[in-house]
């Protein structure tokens, strides 16, 4: 997985429309160490409109408040770099964006702003679905900034793909 290219993300994400598309299901991103990274991915399919609504690029603490409901006192006692901050940035996607899935990813992409206990590449990735479906994955990624970013943005097409999978 270290060795990722943009072309395999475009790949995976084409995939990953296939499937919501398929089932006819709508998807949503929030996106804070990514940057629109994974809404990039998705949308470098044509008609990719069928199943990606948007996403909402939260880089602050006020922007992931205001824009999608995080808990101020969620960002102050854990930070936005953890489980409870992911979860609430993939529901309030759900939420603003009125889909049937929506993933989350917030993390430290570096190659600076890492603390000893979430050093650079730590990421937290969470997926919410409307039938209550709800799953967070935690990484230490060990690459360049970018890197981080394309490893942190497949690990949440992946995370949709297995859901879409799961189900019956």
């Amino acid at each position: 997985m270290e060795n990722l290219t943009l072309r395999d993300g475009v790949d995976l994400a084409a995939q990953v429309g296939a499937g919501l598309r398929s089932r006819g299901f709508t998807c949503a991103t929030a996106e804070s160490c990514t940057g629109g990274l994974i809404g990039h991915l998705f949308t470098e399919t044509s008609g990719s409109s069928d199943y990606f609504v948007g996403g909402a690029i939260v880089y602050s603490y006020a922007a992931k408040e205001r824009v999608l409901g995080v808990e101020h006192d969620t960002l102050m006692a854990v930070g936005a770099v953890s489980p409870e901050a992911a979860l609430q940035m993939a529901q309030g996607a759900r939420r603003l964006y009125g889909v049937d899935v929506a993933v989350a990813v917030t993390g430290v992409a570096g190659p600076c702003g890492g603390t000893p206990d979430k050093p650079v590449g730590t990421v937290h990735i969470h997926l919410s679905a409307a039938n209550g479906y709800e799953r967070d994955e935690h990484y230490v990624w060990s690459s360049d900034r970018s890197g981080n970013k394309l490893l942190s943005a497949w690990a949440a097409l992946q995370m949709i793909a297995d859901y879409l999978a799961q189900l019956p």
